[in-house]
């Protein structure tokens, strides 16, 4: 009899949209490979690029915030394990989950941490320096660290967050799991199709504009970074794609500039595969950014910054481009890119290598079934080390349970 999976989604996976779609469907295409019956539910509405789950035999259910027909649901399913997509989601359905069916393994996947990035964004906003202090401090921090141990398990993307949560905040390892992307290994046919350095042009750059580091960094790109690179460059293009862009972002369409808002695209990887360089001049964030991932599945090579890079490579000298923060320095090592033959060739085959390196589907699926397997086996003891899990989840049953009862008789009424 196959196991049961439930995932309750923030949102309904977009992966021609968002790297945290492309996420998803990496996690939910492992557990088909494990041989798991699926069942997706999620509170939000579906969108024109919501993927199509049930090409991939998923049931998809709509389910209700604060509403008891969640846990009539749950109880019913009876899954196996549960993956919460993001803290928020946990703080709302956990304590139904643990209450229905107390003997699903929970699994949060946090896709980055939310509170480093918001708190990189407020310090970046009032023009602060970001200090891991004021990360502490954070009220989300709290919040999402809290759900993390109540979780048996939290999936985290990036090395510089498993070792924050460890070395700053002394959270056991037995309940984190490090498990970047999970991409299949691109054919020697599939390298060979890729367009040569001469058959490529131009500059480019992506991501959603509903993700405020994109906004900005497309910000920074028009207003200080491109003015640079085109007075060395005068004949460059820039090619802006992606989903929900902010009138902002639209109304920065100057071709005259060689600057151009594209909007969405079906093919992203047709288009990154026509370009030279990435640029990705993102000044907050947390996580590991699928736009750069993405270039190296297409031999791009890419400039960034030290966020833009961050929870990806030990060195920075592994990097398929720069890693360069100040403007005038980013413009420079852009066009360098853009015009030097050499230098752009050997970024382009490192990205290769460290897709296979870093990346590896076949590696990190492994692992990850290991790590189920292992935990879902002997769970009580698992849960029995974690005591400062149950301590919180005690107390969210005592508080966070009461408030949704309330809530949801309020609505009833």
């Amino acid at each position: 009899m196959s196991r049961k999976l439930l995932v309750i989604g923030y949102v309904w996976p977009e992966p021609k949209t968002t790297a945290a779609g492309q996420r998803m469907l990496q996690l939910l295409q492992a557990f088909l490979d494990f041989e798991y019956q699926i069942t997706f539910a999620s509170t939000a509405l579906k969108t024109l690029h919501s993927f199509d789950l049930d090409d991939l035999g998923i049931q998809t259910v709509g389910i209700k915030l604060n509403h008891a027909s969640f846990d009539t649901f749950v109880k019913a399913l009876n899954p196996d394990t549960v993956i919460f997509d993001r803290f928020m989601v946990e703080e709302q359905f956990g304590w139904r989950v643990a209450e229905q069916v107390p003997k699903a393994f929970r699994i949060l996947n946090t896709e980055d941490l939310h509170s480093l990035r918001k708190t990189r964004e407020v310090c970046h906003k009032k023009r602060e320096e970001f200090t891991l202090e004021k990360w502490k401090a954070n009220d989300i921090t709290k919040r999402e660290v809290a759900s993390i141990y109540r979780s048996d398990l939290s999936l985290l993307v990036s090395t510089y967050e498993m070792e924050l949560l460890m070395g700053q905040l002394k959270l056991p390892e037995q309940i984190l799991m490090h498990l970047p992307f999970m991409l299949p290994e691109s054919t020697e046919k599939t390298i060979a199709s890729w367009p040569s350095f001469d058959e490529r042009a131009g500059f480019i750059t992506y991501g959603s504009g509903k993700h405020e580091p994109n906004v900005d960094a497309i910000i920074h790109l028009k207003q200080t970074i491109w003015p640079l690179i085109r007075k060395e460059l005068p004949q460059a293009t820039l090619k802006v794609f992606g989903s929900y862009f902010p009138k902002q972002v639209l109304e920065m369409h100057k071709p005259e500039e060689g600057f151009h808002i594209m909007g969405w695209v079906d093919d992203l990887d047709k288009e990154i595969q026509k370009s030279r360089v990435c640029l990705a001049p993102l000044r907050f964030g947390a996580g590991i950014k699928g736009k750069l991932v993405q270039a190296m599945k297409n031999g791009t090579p890419s400039v960034t910054t030290v966020i833009g890079a961050e929870g990806m490579m030990h060195q920075d000298a592994d990097w398929p481009g720069s890693i360069i923060s100040a403007p005038e320095a980013f413009a420079s090592a852009a066009v360098q890119l853009h015009q030097n033959y050499e230098a752009w060739r050997a970024a382009s085959e490192r990205g290769k290598e460290l897709i296979q390196q870093y990346f590896s589907k076949r590696r990190w699926s492994k692992q990850l079934n290991s790590r189920l397997e292992e935990l879902s086996t002997n769970l009580d003891p698992h849960r029995s080390e974690n005591f400062m899990g149950s301590l919180l989840q005690y107390h969210t049953l005592a508080s966070t349970k009461y408030m949704g009862k309330w809530i949801a008789e309020k609505n009833s009424n």
